[in-house]
This record gives structure tokens, sequence and C-alpha cells, in this order.
């Protein structure tokens, strides 16, 4: 029986976005030349927060990835894959809403007189 899932990006495409982000997760946890590292901030830092969000939605998208390949095996259940698929969906909606106001805000910031 033929479930017509028609994924809209392919396989391959979708492995080197999640090697591609995976790469700026690793690039931007190392601390920049430089930089202080004397722990002055008692919690954790943007950039942390921002590559756990990062690595979050790698692996939400990973986890689909797998479901769809299990799914085209016959060991997966299609429920399972939709809902892997729906939550990749709402990680990535969220980081682009994310991304989106810290722009706003920088924009914003930089239109301020001196």
């Amino acid at each position: 029986m033929y479930w017509g899932i028609r994924m809209s990006v392919p396989f391959s495409a979708a492995t080197n976005a999640y090697a591609s982000a995976t790469n700026l997760v690793d690039q931007g946890s190392k601390p920049a030349m430089g930089m202080p590292t004397n722990g002055v901030g008692a919690g954790p830092d943007f950039g942390s927060l921002v590559a756990d969000s990062i690595g979050s939605v790698i692996e939400a998208g990973n986890n689909s990835d797998q479901k769809a390949m299990e799914l085209v095996n016959g060991k997966a259940d299609v429920v399972d894959v939709v809902t892997a698929i729906s939550e990749t969906e709402i990680a990535m909606e969220t980081m682009v809403t994310i991304r989106d106001r810290v722009i706003s805000a920088y924009e914003e910031i930089m239109r301020m007189p001196i």
C-alpha cells in the first residue's frame, strides 16, 4: 500500500543542511580569540544557549529522517513519522522566529542615536 509520503527536501539535502548546522554549532561554541573566559556571568552565555537550541533542532531533524527511513523500510508507523516531522517543523519555526526577533532587536539598537 502506497501512502503517498512526499518530502519537501530530499534526504541528501537534509543531511547536508544538518551537517552545516552542526559545523556552525561547533564553531560557535569555541571561545573567540582574545576574549576573556574568566566566567564573569553567573548563567550560561547567549552563544551557548543558541548552540543548544540549534543542536536540539538538528536532533529533531535527524530523528524525523530516521523515522522516515524506518517507514520506507516498513519498520515504523505513519503516525510516528508524522509526529517526528511535526516536531521538527515546530522546532525550525521557533528557531526562525527567535532569529527574526534577534535581528529586529539588533536593527532597532543600530537605529538609536548615540
